[in-house]
């Protein structure tokens, strides 16, 4: 009975959705089964949309786990209880939450054109350009989005970190090892599954993101949640709500896709937290 509000909870806001979105891909206007959502994938726009947000994933999935990998270990080194370590990863905590339209603001209070950051740099002698760049979907996103990508890899990669024993470096000393040696050999090997596997979460929560990119990139919607977005919204899209429950299908598979390895890279790396 403990666990009846949890699968309630799941049902509504999850198994629902997915089934309505799945259904839908397939139906018409006129609820008739029809191929024709899903050969509206391959049009330009959409395609290029989909790349586009595989790119704006992975390329901030990589910059915030190695990022955040890198804070990760800083932090573990700290002694437990300090107040380092607690404000760091209770700050972390929040910001990896701190997303949507919110970001956004704070983001051109500070580099907009008329920002904090870029009036002050201004001042200097460094030019930050007009701040046009924090809207475009590469050069602007990519920013933003590791402002939340690499407090999240912190939280996710730092219970990984500090599972590494002492005892296995000594061990690597006591066998004539050298530092270079127990990190390529011993704790290279134990913390790549969890490393790949907090990457690829990172990617399904860039991919999925909607709200910050919707704040900032208001014209040509160049990434697929926009483009989902568009055809519930737009007057020019009107009517083609079922084609942007196929370009969701299309989303969930590839989420589903990614979180199929992330399941199977905890489950090898919790092999090593078991010994």
């Amino acid at each position: 009975m403990g666990v009846v509000p949890f699968f309630a909870y799941t049902t509504v806001f999850l198994l629902i959705p997915t089934l309505v979105v799945v259904i839908g891909a397939f139906l018409d206007g006129d609820n008739r089964f029809t191929l024709g959502n899903l050969d509206g994938l391959t049009s330009p726009s959409v395609v290029r949309g989909l790349v586009q947000s595989l790119v704006l994933s992975a390329v901030t999935a990589v910059g915030g786990a190695v990022l955040g990998g890198l804070l990760a270990y800083a932090v573990s080194t700290a002694r437990d209880g300090s107040v380092t370590k607690r404000f760091v990863t209770s700050l972390c905590g929040v910001l990896a939450q701190f997303g949507g339209v919110a970001l956004a603001f704070a983001f051109i209070a500070s580099f907009g054109g008329t920002g904090l950051l870029t009036l002050l740099l201004g001042k200097v002698g460094i030019s930050t350009g007009t701040g046009f760049w924090l809207y475009e979907w590469d050069r602007g996103l990519m920013l933003v989005y590791l402002y939340f990508q690499i407090p999240l890899m912190l939280i996710v990669f730092l219970p990984a970190v500090e599972g590494l024993r002492p005892q296995w470096r000594e061990a690597t000393e006591t066998l004539g090892g050298t530092t270079w040696t127990y990190w390529r050999r011993v704790a290279a090997p134990i913390l790549l599954p969890s490393f790949v596997g907090a990457m690829l979460l990172l990617f399904t929560n860039a991919f999925s993101a909607y709200a910050t990119a919707k704040a900032l990139v208001s014209q040509g919607s160049p990434l697929i949640p926009l483009q989902i977005g568009g055809t519930f919204t737009s007057e020019v899209l009107l009517g083609q709500e079922n084609l942007g429950k196929a370009m969701a299908l299309e989303m969930v598979v590839v989420v589903a896709v990614v979180m199929a390895l992330y399941a199977w890279l905890d489950k090898r790396a919790s092999r090593w937290m078991q010994r």
